[in-house]
């Protein structure tokens, strides 16, 4: 299978395309289409977070588990929704978090977070694809060796680098991340179920730049700003 993927990913990942596991999921999701299943996000947008924020440039990793799974909502990117569909209930607590941490304002049907991925904010979930309507229904067919690969490459060949781990299943991924180069940032999930839990008030945007300054890299703009022509009817 030839994987269209941003050219120092390709790179990166190379051997990853190879081993029999990425096979064992090229297969499944050709399964799961040849029954007829619908599978977000689409085809073209499967590796989008890749594609946006090639690897020399991440900064900032936000972890996420899998796409969202109703119609119109994933476009490969973590946590992110495009332009026009109502942000989801974790997505609205991230901008409340982002309202108290650094003031920014709370947009209203708007969570396109690709602004942040174009900065080098890899917005990475665990597992690339999901069946409608079923969440966790791709978690098991091999996307969890390849996306814990990524995050193992980005800890041996980058430096500096901040992982924003939210919920017991981001932060499950702290054993692949080497602490004495890079800085790594814990808090319950975003999910209204959790969090008032260790969410609110972590004000993770806000220490997140300031290790990107101490590192010389240039700080995120984490505030969203909606792009008139995008805005729905």
């Amino acid at each position: 299978m030839e994987v269209r993927i941003e050219a120092s990913w390709q790179e990166v990942l190379k051997e990853e395309f190879k081993k029999p596991y990425f096979l064992q999921v090229v297969n499944f999701l050709r399964i799961e289409k040849m029954a007829g299943k619908t599978i977000y996000p689409p085809g073209t947008l499967l590796f989008n977070a890749f594609n946006r924020t090639p690897f020399p440039r991440v900064k900032v990793v936000i972890i996420g588990q899998d796409p969202y799974h109703g119609p119109g909502q994933a476009h490969g990117l973590s946590f992110s929704v495009p332009a026009g569909i109502n942000p989801p209930p974790s997505l609205i607590n991230i901008f409340k978090e982002l309202q108290t941490d650094i003031g920014a304002g709370i947009p209203a049907r708007y969570g396109d977070l690709s602004t942040w991925a174009d900065q080098g904010v890899l917005l990475l979930n665990a597992f690339l694809t999901v069946r409608a309507g079923e969440p966790l229904s791709h978690s098991k067919c091999g996307w969890m060796e390849f996306t814990d690969a990524v995050i193992s490459q980005l800890s041996l060949r980058r430096k500096g680098l901040v992982f924003l781990l939210w919920g017991k299943f981001a932060q499950e991924k702290q054993v692949l991340i080497d602490e004495t180069r890079h800085h790594v940032l814990k808090a319950a999930h975003p999910s209204p179920f959790s969090a008032d839990k260790g969410f609110f008030g972590c004000r993770h945007f806000s220490k997140a730049n300031a290790f990107l300054i101490r590192e010389g890299m240039d700080p995120i703009d984490w505030k969203i700003s909606i792009p008139f022509k995008t805005l729905p009817s």
